[in-house]
């Protein structure tokens, strides 16, 4: 059956396991295949998907699509499991259900100069429904859908959901601006308060973002710091 996406977006699906969906949009935007592209993968394991992108704002700005996708899925999540099912996102991508982390956000650019306008921005969603691990007890910060209470939730239906949740997200943020973007996302943050864990040997602590979402630290001096969204770019 052929998944139902909203206007402006179109499915391409892999109908091999090994496929990356990543790798292949990102291919494909380099080729200049049209904005608007879901390329997804979804077998019994894993729920794989990655939608292409052609922002109009500088790519420091069109970051935001990272953690734009990030409250889409949550959005999109929080409708069909249960109640009790608790999603937050880490700033560097990583998702977490019910305090475990289930699955991250992929980013990627055909360039890394955050001052121009990037040609294409790929956002890839990679998801574990079923544990690698039988014993999950070996394993206690990591989980998979199914095993968190999420076993109706169909994930060709979930992937549908994330499209159009992220769609109205990125509606919202043209014709809002970025400041109801942070105040949705705040909500959804998971650390912030806390010791970051993005840089290793680091005891600053995770004080919240910027405009363009960069992470705002401050250190046991007083110092603060800021790293951009941009870091978190694949080559």
């Amino acid at each position: 059956m052929s998944l139902v996406f909203p206007p402006l977006m179109h499915g391409y699906e892999l109908d091999k396991p090994g496929h990356d969906p990543f790798e292949v949009a990102k291919s494909k935007a380099i080729q200049g295949v049209e904005a608007g592209l879901v390329v997804y993968n979804l077998t019994h394991e894993a729920l794989r998907a990655t939608f292409i992108f052609t922002p109009e704002v500088s790519l420091n700005q069109a970051m935001i699509m990272l953690p734009i996708c990030g409250i889409g899925f949550q959005n999109a999540l929080g409708a069909l499991a249960p109640p009790e099912v608790a999603v937050h996102l880490l700033w560097s991508g990583g998702i977490l259900i019910n305090g475990a982390r289930c699955g991250k956000l992929r980013v990627s650019a055909n360039h890394q100069d955050p001052i121009k306008v990037p040609d294409w921005l790929c956002v890839g969603l990679e998801l574990d429904l079923w544990p690698a691990s039988e014993n999950m007890g070996e394993t206690p910060n990591e989980t998979a859908l199914y095993a968190e209470g999420c076993s109706e939730v169909d994930a060709s239906t979930l992937l549908e959901a994330w499209a159009r949740h992220t769609l109205n997200w990125l509606t919202r943020w043209e014709a809002d601006g970025v400041r109801t973007v942070h105040n949705e996302w705040r909500g959804l943050a998971h650390g912030i308060g806390e010791k970051q864990t993005y840089m290793k040997d680091s005891n600053a602590v995770f004080m919240g973002v910027d405009d363009n979402f960069g992470m705002l630290l401050r250190d046991d001096d007083g110092t603060t710091s800021n790293i951009p969204l941009t870091t978190l770019l694949e080559e």
